[in-house]
């Protein structure tokens, strides 16, 4: 069992890198389609990845020095179906009429091998079953494809790194791969008695995605500073060595901010990738005029010392009184920035002091039909309970 233990802590030490590189992406598919990213959903994606780092590095690991590979005669390939078969009927001595005699398997290293190729794809069946909600047929291909990576990866010597294979393409692996993905997701409805199926799975998270979270519109600023970004360099390439250059900033903040939220209904693009939108909280006057005021108090956290202290600096440098206006200024941002915190903090409302003085707040913009939500979930009962009994 100690051969497995490298693979799998290499995976574990892998593991929040690879995560690192999905999360983005997952963030910004959940907020685009749910609007929430509820804690179970978010364990089964991170451990279904998991399981494939464990896969991975099962097959390839303990990795053997490029000059051993070098000196292998051994066979490369094994393209008979069915041979683990044949060998392990002339190496254990077993009368398949006689259930005592089976025993024998057990003190055999290849039945292991054969065990561990089915074991070791059974939860990818599963994962695809359970939260893909993929078909029996989509299952056995993308299982066959699997085995097929994890096999060419063996045989191309892990991508050319080594000059040869060092360890053998076998077919029967790939049989025995693909039927371990089957049994997985025959299995699956076995897991409905311990977590929600998916379409519960979904429901929960429309109904959260309701909700407007501060994490979910960090994320909506975190994508605006990135627009953002791209949109000053674009306007500092057109402005270089023009008398502009000094307002680059100020200009892309009036375009991103104040122009693109008119054209598009008061949202940004942050805003639009994760669903949010800002209104109004009451039908009053200046709604258009308010959200830009919005803009201007909410950014200017951000973006003051940048815009404004470079733009006095532009104007009249080492000089007392600009500095003086300079020094009060951020002070009284601090004060500002303060404020926000305590209102958000202390408000029954949990609100920024800018949305207070604004009048207007965010909103989810997910389109979930809320109708016949109890009959939905009592036909999701019943299916599941259907899915209990055959077993």
């Amino acid at each position: 069992m100690s051969i497995y233990k490298i693979p799998i802590i290499a995976a574990f030490i892998f593991f929040p890198i690879i995560s690192l590189i999905f999360t983005l992406p997952y963030l910004i598919y959940q907020y685009r389609k749910y609007g929430s990213i509820p804690i179970l959903r978010s364990l089964i994606f991170y451990s279904f990845i998991l399981y494939l780092l464990c896969a991975y590095f099962l097959i390839i690991l303990p990795l053997p020095s490029i000059t051993e590979v070098a000196k292998l005669t051994t066979p490369t390939t094994q393209l008979t179906p069915f041979h683990f078969i044949k060998e392990l009927s002339q190496m254990i001595s077993i009368d398949w009429n006689k259930l005592s005699t089976y025993y024998n398997l057990l003190k055999n290293q290849s039945f292991y091998i054969v065990l561990f190729n089915i074991l070791l794809t059974i939860p990818f069946g599963v994962y695809l079953h359970y939260y893909f909600e993929c078909k029996w047929y989509k299952v056995l291909i993308y299982s066959f494809l699997l085995s097929l990576f994890f096999e060419l990866t063996q045989l191309t010597g892990l991508y050319g790194i080594y000059p040869r294979a060092y360890r053998l393409f076998d077919v029967d692996d790939l049989i025995l791969n693909t039927t371990g993905a089957m049994i997985g997701y025959l299995i699956t409805p076995i897991f409905l008695w311990v977590l929600p199926s998916r379409k519960q799975l979904d429901q929960k998270s429309f109904e959260k995605g309701v909700r407007v979270t501060l994490f979910r519109r960090a994320i909506s600023y975190c994508i605006d500073f990135f627009f953002l970004s791209i949109l000053i360099l674009i306007i500092s390439i057109f402005t270089y060595k023009t008398k502009l250059s000094n307002y680059t900033l100020l200009i892309s903040i009036i375009i991103y901010y104040l122009i693109i939220p008119l054209i598009i209904d008061g949202k940004t693009l942050g805003k639009i990738i994760v669903k949010l939108k800002i209104v109004a909280k009451k039908e009053k006057k200046h709604v258009k005029i308010r959200i830009w005021l919005r803009y201007l108090l909410s950014y200017l956290l951000f973006y003051y010392q940048f815009v404004i202290i470079n733009i006095l600096n532009s104007i009249s440098s080492n000089n007392k009184i600009i500095d003086n206006i300079i020094d009060r200024s951020i002070d009284l941002l601090k004060v500002y920035f303060f404020l926000n915190i305590i209102c958000l903090i202390i408000g029954k409302k949990k609100e920024f002091l800018y949305e207070k003085i604004t009048s207007t707040k965010n909103i989810s913009t997910i389109e979930y039909e809320t109708k016949n939500t109890k009959d939905n979930k009592e036909k999701e009962n019943v299916r599941i309970k259907k899915d209990k009994k055959k077993l």
